[in-house]
């Protein structure tokens, strides 16, 4: 279940009707809760989209399809 709401004066306001029952407790995230990677992870990332691009221009693919296939016959 999304619920939508926004911040207004400090608050969080839901812009529409729950069926949910009265005092239920719920948890909110923000729709863009941002980046919490730190140096190394970030580092870490770049170094693997590299890799992958590298494969890619490489030909170093493999279809989906089989991925798929060899996952199911295990």
């Amino acid at each position: 279940m999304t619920i939508k709401g926004r911040v207004h004066a400090g608050r969080l306001v839901v812009d529409e009707p729950t069926s949910l029952p009265e005092g239920t407790e719920v948890e909110l995230l923000p729709l863009d809760p941002g980046d919490w990677l730190d140096a190394s992870d970030r580092a870490a990332l770049h170094a693997a989209l590299a890799q992958s691009q590298a494969d890619v221009a490489a030909g170093r693919l493999i279809d989906a399809a089989d991925v798929l296939k060899r996952l199911r016959a295990r």
